[in-house]
């Protein structure tokens, strides 16, 4: 067993998640485990403290994007995406959009029929998930609001 097999062994490892993995090839046997935990003598970093926030970065703080509330739009069938009614109209919504039950968020288009996707309750649009023209699957995700 060489090196090469060796280190994409340890790839393997990384890549799912193991914490060990043994090869046997021929009269060759290997074993490779992975530190799970840092060994008590092993210097523990520092603990680090952070400044109480001011008033302007409280505020800025507390305006942050909560992702407990954080609301998915989903496609409620297969077809071209479209964020804006025409391809030089400006977007039905961009982000940082306010957006009220009701209002048209984007079109898909399927079989020739143009459906517009309307927010279901009121929100802002945080994330815009995919690029006018790209194909929406069912269940996909189109944009993130809260």
């Amino acid at each position: 067993m060489n090196i090469k097999n060796v280190k994409a062994l340890a790839e393997i490892i990384t890549a799912y998640g193991l914490t060990s993995l043994e090869i046997s090839e021929g009269e060759t046997k290997i074993r490779l485990e992975k530190q799970t935990s840092i060994p008590a003598d092993h210097p523990q970093p520092a603990a680090v403290t952070t400044p109480p926030l001011s008033a302007p970065d409280a505020a800025a703080h507390e305006q942050s994007v909560n992702f407990n509330r954080l609301i998915e739009v989903k496609s409620p069938l297969v077809g071209v995406f479209y964020s804006a009614p025409t391809p030089d109209s400006e977007p039905f919504v961009s982000i940082g959009s306010k957006v009220k039950k009701g209002d048209i968020l984007c079109v898909i288009e399927a079989m020739k029929l143009m459906n517009e996707i309307p927010a279901e309750q009121d929100g802002e649009i945080v994330d815009i998930c995919l690029k006018s023209g790209d194909i929406a699957e069912f269940g996909q995700i189109l944009f993130k609001m809260f």
